[in-house]
């Protein structure tokens, strides 16, 4: 019965500790004899400590390994999304919210995608997208720069339109870098109301 509680032991410790304690360790000795006369109480500091700097290092690498792999463009289009509803706000999200999902942000998304993976992977790293979205009526949804240089890249913006006898429309365009921000790219417009929209941000 004695090796059947044993063996339970060994098995139950070797589990909870991952593997650092071991049958063959000498952690059994000092169960079986209540001392370990090849150690003294420094040695075991010492192999404790170095135990978990060797822990800390294989969690950095496996930390630095697993922000490496996020996609920096992933991460701007995310950030996009975020920026895109905070300016919307609560009045403005619920009406325009599905199209905007099915319609708009596509193509924001490949227009992104398309316009940075030109980029070299050192830029791709700095890559930085603006936190304030424009309020009241202002056209600016997010800007999405070069954080190397500070230079806008890309200008993601939304004008409110009042079309005759037919309402309210959001017309959703960008502006790049490549033309010096001259040109005025449509991306797509959604129908808000004929009453007169919140202002952004509400």
């Amino acid at each position: 019965m004695k090796k059947w509680w044993q063996k339970a032991l060994v098995f139950t410790v070797a589990l909870l500790t991952l593997g650092f304690i071991t049958p063959d360790h000498s952690i059994w000795d000092v169960l079986e004899n209540g001392q370990d006369s090849n150690r003294t109480p420094s040695s075991d500091y010492k192999n404790v400590e170095e135990a978990n700097e060797s822990i800390e290092e294989s969690y950095i690498e496996e930390s630095n390994e697993s922000i490496e792999s996020i996609d920096p463009i992933d991460s701007i289009i995310h950030l996009a999304r975020e920026q895109s509803y905070i300016k919307f706000g609560s009045k403005i999200t619920p009406v325009i919210e599905d199209e905007f999902e099915q319609q708009i942000f596509p193509n924001i998304e490949r227009i992104i995608s398309t316009t940075l993976s030109n980029l070299d992977d050192e830029s791709k790293r700095y890559l930085t997208i603006s936190e304030k979205p424009g309020g009241n009526y202002s056209e600016k949804i997010f800007h999405i720069t070069d954080g190397i240089s500070g230079k806008d890249l890309l200008r993601f913006h939304v004008r409110t339109e009042k079309r005759p006898q037919e309402g309210y429309y959001y017309n959703f365009h960008y502006h790049t870098h490549e033309d010096h921000f001259a040109s005025h790219h449509t991306i797509g417009d959604i129908y808000y109301s004929k009453n007169t929209p919140p202002k952004w941000l509400s």
